[in-house]
């Protein structure tokens, strides 16, 4: 492969200013990016037939079906724009020769979220802001709570959960740490057992992918075993949780309350105007009504810098691939 060589990139589920990106950056690394908002499906896996690469979204799952067509199609790599695997069976796509790799991008933007809703839990700001907007400026029945007195649980120390656990140093909390795989542990944290995790701390945040393994990781029985009054903060994925057994935690009172980017059954309904049209999903929409549960629609990695870093280092990925098949 010379760099005279165009390489044809087919880019699904793309939005108006990921494609602004594409336009800018993939003609100086010689892609001539084929942009269609619409998802990646049996149906327009045709985009793709003139490359072996394509780019798909995080927010519609990639069916068998889709990477049967993909396959037909002569694709064998696919750039997840994401960080999460869990739409796409890898294992699947592999066996019928396609390769499947995620982007790495800035963690600061998840990691900065993930602290405003700490603060936001910590200090109820739900409840606050909605007294407001109402014209009722009396206080709150609760105080809040300050970070430094508080201990907050980390799962999953990967780069989000390192960089959130940098950022609590700066607050004086204690921080606990629980990771399934081996990490680096020269870090402010006190590594324990998920159980011990769950029962000392005064807020647990979630970043851990979202596998078999990992699927309702806090389940009705280690919910169970969270002290009374605690927080819950969930920016990595929402199949982490058990919703309805969380629903139940937060509507008795024995959860002060859980700040939550991501929700288990989001998709089809985060991204999308449902003004008009309240989409069905009853957990998402219990959560909507407690006070004390702060939902926002799978936002945290939004930022200026995360968005360039997903596009470039999803076409950077596409090179790789094609220069080493072509080598290959």
């Amino acid at each position: 492969m010379t760099h005279s060589d165009t390489i044809r990139i087919a880019v699904y589920g793309c939005c108006p200013d990921e494609a602004v990106l594409f336009r800018e950056l993939a003609p100086g690394l010689g892609v001539q990016p084929v942009i269609t908002d619409a998802p990646v499906s049996e149906a327009t896996a045709d985009l793709a037939a003139a490359g072996r690469c394509v780019s798909v979204g995080h927010r519609t799952p990639v069916t068998r079906t889709t990477l049967r067509a993909l396959g037909r199609a002569g694709v064998g790599y696919v750039s997840t724009r994401s960080i999460g695997y869990d739409h796409i069976d890898v294992e699947y796509a592999k066996s019928i020769g396609i390769l499947v790799e995620n982007v790495s991008y800035s963690p600061a933007g998840v990691a900065d979220y993930t602290l405003m809703l700490m603060l936001m839990a910590v200090r109820d700001a739900k409840a606050i802001v909605r007294r407001t907007d109402l014209h009722d400026y009396r206080l709150g029945d609760a105080r809040g709570k300050e970070l430094r007195d508080l201990t907050v649980g980390v799962i999953g120390t990967g780069r989000i959960g390192t960089a959130v656990m940098d950022r609590l140093r700066g607050f004086g909390c204690r921080i606990l740490a629980h990771d399934i795989r081996p990490v680096d542990r020269r870090t402010a944290a006190e590594f324990v057992p998920l159980d011990e995790l769950l029962r000392r701390s005064d807020l647990i945040t979630l970043h851990a992918p979202l596998t078999a393994r990992t699927h309702h990781l806090l389940d009705r029985q280690r919910l169970a075993q969270l002290k009374d009054g605690a927080l819950i903060v969930n920016t990595a994925r929402g199949g982490l949780i058990d919703t309805e057994a969380l629903v139940q935690q937060l509507e008795n009172g024995r959860l002060a309350g859980a700040a939550l980017d991501v929700v288990e059954g989001e998709e089809g309904v985060f991204y999308t105007d449902c003004r008009d049209e309240p989409k069905e999903s009853k957990a998402l929409l219990r959560l909507q009504e407690l006070p004390n549960a702060l939902i926002s629609p799978h936002t945290a990695y939004y930022t200026d810098h995360a968005l360039r870093d997903t596009v470039e280092n999803s076409l950077a990925n596409c090179l790789t691939f094609e220069s080493r098949n072509h080598h290959g």
